[in-house]
């Protein structure tokens, strides 16, 4: 990769290995480098994006493959609004469209709290929808709304629409702050979509 203050110009193998190098050197229970931990001096943009619908490019063309892409999400890394892929010696910066991964399976299951949801992000993370892993919903340029799913140290997957109709599917009205709310629960935390009064306009 590049040196402190020059602009990234090595090719996807060189970029690979040092991602792979910084996988493996000290990876969590979870399988996750600690990049929280890592502090490296920035070394300039790279030519890699990620687009709206998680799809991964280097230099203009789709990374074909779900390998690469699972082990360069494994060093993402969101500072300040702009993410970046970090190694514990040197941290680039990749432009993100919208959110750096996508939800796009969701299970229904149950336990002493009630319903849990679990999520499967396009890089086969599993994602319990609980306090720390929180539903948000923003407005859309369409008027309706777009789901996003905390995934982990504000990086965020957005939710698919079908899976976004499930959720409103089994979404349920609740007091919030003295305002009825239209929302989702999981893990016995309620999720607010929109004002119930204003859904129910909708429908």
């Amino acid at each position: 990769m590049a040196k402190q203050g020059q602009k990234p110009d090595q090719g996807l193998e060189g970029l690979t290995a040092a991602a792979r190098d910084a996988a493996h050197a000290s990876a969590t229970g979870k399988g996750l480098p600690p990049v929280h931990l890592w502090n490296p001096p920035f070394c300039g943009d790279l030519d890699m994006r990620i687009a709206s619908d998680a799809t991964w490019y280097y230099m203009g063309t789709p990374i074909g493959r779900p390998a690469l892409v699972r082990l360069f999400s494994t060093i993402l890394k969101r500072e300040d609004g702009k993410h970046f892929l970090v190694t514990p010696v040197e941290k680039v910066g990749i432009r993100v469209d919208d959110a750096p991964f996508l939800a796009v399976e969701m299970l229904r299951e149950h336990d002493k709290r009630g319903r849990l949801l679990r999520f499967r992000t396009n890089v086969d993370d599993w994602v319990v929808c609980d306090q720390a892993h929180r539903l948000r919903f923003d407005a859309a340029a369409d008027g309706g709304l777009t789901p996003y799913l905390h995934v982990r140290a504000d990086l965020w997957a957005k939710v698919t629409r079908a899976l976004y109709y499930d959720l409103v599917d089994m979404g349920e009205e609740r007091v919030v702050d003295g305002r009825r709310m239209f929302g989702v629960a999981s893990a016995g935390e309620f999720f607010a979509m929109a004002d119930a009064e204003q859904v129910r306009g909708a429908l």
